[in-house]
């Protein structure tokens, strides 16, 4: 993190934070989950809630007719009003290697490159997460990208349902990395392909690519739970290999859903639950929840933060957003801070202060004496003066005591 963010749920999506998520959605239903409604506010908008997979015969998730007018929560709790003073991703490119990322969505036209099919999204989520990483705001709408000048280069992890496999997931991240993207997202967390996809993250490591993935899955599908329905703890790949950036999400009340699957050895927490970005096509909105989400905004403010330091190596990046993040158990994501201080490690190291050499004192002898002739002088000085008062008065009085004098002692006689 944190417990003293600020948080303030402006606008209409004020009512986003009582929404199902789509973790404790029906077993990865596409558009068959009911709509949430808010508890009391009857200016909340209504939005549909986002599919992760789709079931079989689901047909593809359809553009939404339902806009976010006002600010996600995740927008103020990250401080983005003040981030994006600073940067806004411009000249940066962010891979997302996810079910595509959808033609048509307004707040992303212009920037985005589609390698093979990834230019079609039928799951939606894809478009999603690349509307959290750089989503431009539009006219009626407070929702914006974390990195709104971005690039986008949308690459497929997954098959057409949204069901991540290795070699897909693999093949993005080389190819990302190829591409020249300065920043990989993976949406999607796997048990297996360990090998592959370590040789595919040092592949890009090897081309100055920062991977960002997300430490736990948005939700575990049944035939992937263990024994009495218990979820699986990890480790998820890509997020576990060495030198990726493992996210994973917390919500507006500051934690993470008690549902929610548990996280493998995250480095970085972000916002993650309500989340509000783009459907697949249209200016409309969805509506989601899950650490994937929350790594779409780290990988967000990771091109902020390369927009702003191009001279900043990969390793860098990762080391400045962790350096800069809140402290909590989970670090958390600060963009702000990230753009605006110096971690300590990065401060310039000052060479060590030298002592002062002061120079050996002078032999006291011949001041001592001088102090001791000077000091006896005065005393003969005084001395003097003493006598000059005192000789003159006692013969004066024949040296008789004071109050008495000559004649009273030829009397006494």
């Amino acid at each position: 993190m944190r417990s003293t963010m600020k948080y303030r749920y402006a606008g209409l999506v004020l009512a986003f934070t009582v929404i199902l998520p789509v973790a404790c959605a029906p077993a990865f239903a596409a558009q068959d989950g009911p709509s949430a409604a808010p508890t009391g506010d009857p200016g909340a908008t209504l939005l549909p809630p986002l599919p992760l997979r789709l079931g079989k015969d689901n047909p593809c998730t359809e553009p939404s007719q339902e806009t976010a007018t006002g600010a996600a929560w995740s927008q103020t709790a990250l401080g983005l009003a003040r981030a994006q003073r600073i940067s806004q991703g411009a000249g940066v490119t962010v891979a997302v290697v996810d079910t595509g990322v959808a033609a048509g969505v307004p707040s992303l036209a212009g920037r985005v490159t589609a390698v093979g099919g990834a230019g079609e999204d039928c799951v939606g989520h894809g478009t999603f997460a690349a509307g959290l990483i750089a989503a431009a705001p539009e006219k009626g709408s407070g929702i914006t990208g974390i990195a709104p000048k971005a690039a986008i280069v949308a690459l497929r992890g997954t098959d057409d349902r949204g069901v991540p496999s290795p070699a897909l997931v693999a093949l993005g991240i080389r190819t990302a990395a190829d591409r020249g993207a300065q920043v990989i997202y993976v949406g999607h967390t796997l048990r297996t392909g360990m090998a592959e996809l370590t040789a595919a993250v040092a592949h890009a490591t090897e081309r100055d690519a920062l991977v960002v993935a997300p430490a736990a899955p948005d939700a575990v599908p049944k035939e992937e739970l263990g024994p009495n329905n218990v979820m699986p703890k990890g480790p998820y790949w890509p997020a576990a290999v060495p030198g990726v950036l493992a996210v994973v999400d917390f919500g507006p009340n500051g934690v993470r859903q008690a549902s929610a699957p548990p996280a493998h050895e995250p480095d970085l927490s972000a916002p993650g639950s309500s989340m509000v970005s783009a459907g697949p096509g249209g200016s409309g909105h969805y509506i989601g929840s899950g650490a994937s989400l929350a790594a779409a905004g780290t990988a967000g403010a990771a091109a902020l933060v390369r927009a702003y330091q191009p001279e900043l190596t990969a390793a860098e990046v990762t080391r400045k957003l962790l350096a800069t993040a809140y402290p909590a158990d989970t670090p958390r994501l600060d963009p702000y801070a990230a753009l605006s201080l110096v971690p300590e490690q990065n401060k310039p190291q000052y060479a060590e202060a030298v002592p002062a050499h002061l120079p050996e004192p002078a032999d006291p002898g011949p001041l001592n004496r001088g102090l001791a002739i000077a000091g006896g002088g005065l005393m003969v000085v005084l001395l003097v003066g003493a006598l000059a008062v005192v000789l003159p008065r006692g013969r004066a009085r024949g040296w008789m005591p004071p109050g008495r004098r000559p004649e009273d002692a030829s009397a006494g006689q």
